[in-house]
């Protein structure tokens, strides 16, 4: 039985027992498009829509959605459940008696380098490999730290956290994510580098994002950014990327509480930056003049009313070809793949998606904005469209509307 995002919302309201009038009235949505949705006579609603509804009905939009939570291939030696256990370790709290280490861990060097190797692995859309390496990497981790107390290996438990938490929230999991950044900033602690915190930082403050906590993400990003705010002269190329980090993270909840000049000038700050510094990799992350032009892109986007025209104006500035990660390359041609559609150019928006499909098949199964933009090209469409059907399919997404 396939349940619709309008049960959702249906099911949803009466367990909170108020009416469509009062979640019009709590969401800023009409209740003539609540009614629709929940009726079937809509299908679906515009991201920004589906994100009110979600935050009216106090639920992670991944849960509105039916966002899948697991990863596309079953894994022997790992998968999610492992990797939340190993985020969850029992062991690692104060005062439990964790069990001794079976085997000796990774020398430092050893250590450090599979980290580097998970990192491109997530940066490639490689998620079924990572669960299953990832749950073994923070245990080697762990025990490789206290065997090795030192900065260096801190600092690289810090980056596996750091991993856990980007690949738990992508997959669906932001509360395993939220443990997983605690730890990241425990480690980074350890390791007696601001610079990681404030990576630790970002990484939370997307995490609070998918969580719909958008005011804390903001906050916290920025004030993170104004301590961390690197002098105009001498500033090393690490520092101006984790400050660029930080005031992109502040960004994107600023514009998806409509407060879009406040997220453009903040990316102006971080364009600035990025200019500055040149093409940085620290940090487990990137930081570019280009990696700032398709946030300007995703920003356009967000809030009650998206701003599609200017994401596209935006994409201009955009070298497709300069954006280092594959994955972060997919994320920005769903976001002009969703600008073009609601400009009313429904095939370029097609071909893009199904473009980012051959490129990221893993990745964006996971994706609920992928997914709401496909469900709403779907509903749209007045004619059979077998190529846009098998899309929606491959995406979880009822083509038998």
């Amino acid at each position: 039985m396939n349940i619709s995002i309008g049960d959702r919302i249906r099911a949803l309201r009466e367990f909170r027992d108020i009416t469509q009038d009062q979640l019009a009235q709590r969401s800023g949505v009409s209740v003539d498009t609540i009614r629709k949705l929940e009726q079937g006579v809509r299908e679906s609603a515009r991201i920004g829509t589906l994100r009110a509804l979600a935050r009216a009905l106090d639920v992670q939009l991944e849960r509105l959605v039916g966002q899948p939570t697991v990863t596309q291939q079953l894994t022997d030696d790992g998968g999610l459940l492992a990797l939340r256990d190993a985020i969850q370790d029992p062991g690692s709290l104060p005062g439990v008696l964790g069990d001794d280490d079976l085997e000796d861990p990774p020398s430092p060097a050893e250590w450090a380098e599979q980290v580097r190797a998970a990192t491109e692995t997530y940066w490639t859309g490689g998620y079924s490999s990572l669960s299953s390496t990832l749950p073994g990497l923070l245990r080697d981790g762990r025990a490789t730290a206290r065997q090795h107390d030192t900065e260096s290996v801190w600092r690289d438990l810090a980056l596996a956290y750091q991993l856990a938490a980007s690949l738990s929230t992508q997959s669906g999991h932001p509360d395993w994510a939220y443990t997983a950044v605690e730890r990241q900033l425990a480690a980074a602690a350890r390791a007696s580098d601001p610079l990681l915190e404030g990576m630790g930082v970002s990484t939370l403050s997307w995490v609070l994002l998918r969580q719909g906590r958008w005011e804390h993400a903001r906050s916290l990003a920025e004030r993170k950014a104004d301590a961390l705010e690197p002098r105009r002269r001498g500033a090393t190329p690490d520092e101006l990327a984790v400050y660029g980090n930080l005031l992109i993270a502040a960004a994107t909840p600023a514009a998806r509480a409509d407060q879009h000049d406040e997220a453009l000038h903040l990316l102006t700050l971080a364009e600035g930056a990025a200019v500055q510094s040149g093409p940085t990799r620290a940090y487990g992350s990137a930081f570019s003049v280009v990696d700032v032009r398709t946030q300007k892109v995703n920003v356009s986007l967000a809030g009650t009313e998206g701003r599609p025209a200017a994401a596209l104006a935006a994409a201009r500035d955009v070298d497709l070809e300069a954006i280092s990660r594959p994955v972060h390359s997919a994320s920005y041609r769903v976001d002009v793949a969703q600008a073009m559609y609601q400009t009313g150019d429904n095939a370029g928006a097609l071909e893009l998606l199904l473009e980012v499909e051959a490129d990221q098949p893993e990745w964006i199964r996971v994706q609920a904005g992928a997914a709401a933009t496909v469900r709403e090209m779907l509903e749209a469409e007045r004619r059979r469209n077998s190529t846009l059907r098998g899309l929606a399919s491959r995406l979880g997404v009822d083509p038998a509307l």
